[in-house]
């Protein structure tokens, strides 16, 4: 048995020295953020079809990067063919976006790539999306899914909605492994100040991109409602996008100009999760919010909508139903009132099974398996 693990060890260590990973763009998302963080623990190159003048994704100085365009994502398409071909054979490609993902198969079905592809899916388009551009997708994945080595879902509700819905992917290829988080690198960031007009203020925190599926319309209507009670509280929204002009309607509609701030992107929200009196996830659909993981790191207070698969095994957090103001509201009352009365040590441990380094060799554990059947 011991040789066997040392075997095993041996060929995930050669593996990750001919790892690639693969991204649409340096926007700084989840899925981003999790390829980044699963190069840098591999010290595997890293290539991205389209730069974003102001990306604000963190990119250790170290890490091999290359960014193919500053225009036309369709650019970034056409160039990566070139420069995948010292990766065609004997590497392992790992990529996240559908698109990319498709496109990477189809090359992979002509016979241009050779080596094995791993796709992660960043989230559930078959239900997040309709009409042509749910088409587009199911187009996309019947082109390119069939020659895919490994599918990696975040969830078990992802992976039973890949497979309704793609009936041509066996069952084996796709497996749940669950987002990773550096701990160590969270608990860093945590150190740093807030902005110096917040110091002595208490605040409820969120943060997500500005667009309808965070559902921060329904969690400020929730702050309305106990807004009275608690005088000098304030709601902060960290992230930008293009729902604000809305929320900045409704803020004013329920007379809380004062007291939501929509913060608009800060490079490091960590702090702000640490320092909350509260941070909340009011997510109505989501392939899973990483920033919760984030806010359990460093608050002992959070409260999350069940807006993914997996979230309801989360120890020690408030969970409510997504989509809900009243239920968002008590939820929020109770935490706020004597919720947690103690740190609780089973939601450390439970981060501490997410590493980045566990998530990578699962993954490579995972691909082997499938390339022995």
């Amino acid at each position: 048995m011991l040789a066997e693990k040392c075997d095993y060890f041996q060929r995930m260590d050669t593996i990750s020295n001919r790892l690639l990973f693969v991204s649409m763009s340096d926007t700084a998302g989840g899925a981003e953020n999790i390829l980044c963080m699963a190069a840098g623990v591999t010290n595997s190159p890293l290539i991205f079809l389209k730069h974003i003048f102001d990306s604000r994704l963190f990119i250790p100085k170290k890490q091999e990067v290359k960014h193919l365009t500053k225009g036309a994502i369709l650019i970034g398409f056409l160039k990566l063919v070139k420069e995948l071909y010292p990766y065609r054979k004997d590497y392992t490609i790992i990529s996240t976006n559908p698109y990319l993902n498709s496109y990477l198969g189809l090359l992979k079905r002509v016979g241009y790539l050779k080596s094995n592809l791993i796709v992660r899916e960043c989230t559930s388009v078959f239900t997040r999306y309709t009409g042509l551009k749910k088409l587009s997708y199911q187009i996309a994945y019947k082109l390119g899914y069939p020659a895919v080595n490994l599918i990696v879902c975040q969830t078990g509700i992802m992976r039973n909605q890949l497979l309704a819905q793609n009936k041509f992917i066996p069952n084996d290829k796709a497996v749940i492994i669950e987002n990773p988080i550096d701990l160590n690198h969270i608990l860093r960031k945590a150190e740093a100040s807030i902005d110096e007009s917040l110091t002595d203020s208490e605040f409820i925190c969120s943060a997500g991109r500005l667009i309808p599926e965070k559902g921060f319309s329904i969690l400020i209507h929730a702050f309305e409602k106990f807004a009275q009670q608690h005088e000098n509280l304030k709601l902060l929204i960290l992230g930008e996008g293009k729902e604000r002009k809305n929320l900045n309607t409704l803020i004013k509609d329920t007379g809380l100009q004062d007291r939501v701030i929509l913060m608009g992107h800060v490079d490091n929200p960590i702090p702000y999760y640490k320092k909350a009196k509260l941070c909340v996830v009011s997510s109505i659909k989501e392939g899973f919010p990483n920033v919760l993981l984030e806010m359990m790191a460093v608050n002992d207070s959070v409260v999350s909508t069940l807006c993914a698969g997996g979230i309801e095994k989360i120890p020690s957090i408030l969970k409510v139903e997504p989509n809900n103001i009243n239920s968002l509201t008590s939820a929020i009352g109770f935490a706020l009132a004597d919720y947690p009365s103690q740190k609780n040590d089973s939601r450390q441990d439970y981060l501490k099974d997410r590493s980045p380094e566990l998530f990578i060799s699962s993954i490579l554990e995972e691909l082997h398996r499938v390339n022995s059947l």
